[in-house]
């Protein structure tokens, strides 16, 4: 499939402030857009929506069943960098697949 072509007008400082992020991202104002887009028109799972980016207590990953409770509901996980479970420790949850939540630890 190719590429479609559209012209989009912005005033000057929404121009600027753009430019300025992409240069940040290390990317053109072209690509910025398209990955703006792109993470904008994603579909996503309720999961996805309500939980990540949230913080769970250690306490509540139960390392025995490899299940996690998140608000009530059970969850299978996988910690990010396959480190043990800190039951006192705090995570972070990154994403979700189906019904599996990725977490971090919070260092």
């Amino acid at each position: 499939m190719a590429d479609k072509k559209f012209l989009l007008r912005l005033d000057e400082d929404l121009y600027k402030k753009i430019a300025a992020k992409a240069e940040a991202d290390n990317r053109s104002v072209n690509k910025y857009i398209v990955h703006l887009l792109q993470q904008n028109t994603k579909e996503t799972t309720f999961e996805n929506r309500q939980f990540v980016g949230h913080t769970i207590k250690g306490s509540d990953i139960l390392t025995e069943s490899g299940l996690v409770q998140v608000s009530g509901i059970y969850y299978r996980y996988i910690i990010a960098d396959s480190t043990p479970v800190d039951p006192a420790g705090l995570y972070t949850i990154l994403g979700a697949t189906g019904n599996i939540l990725t977490l971090q630890q919070v260092k």
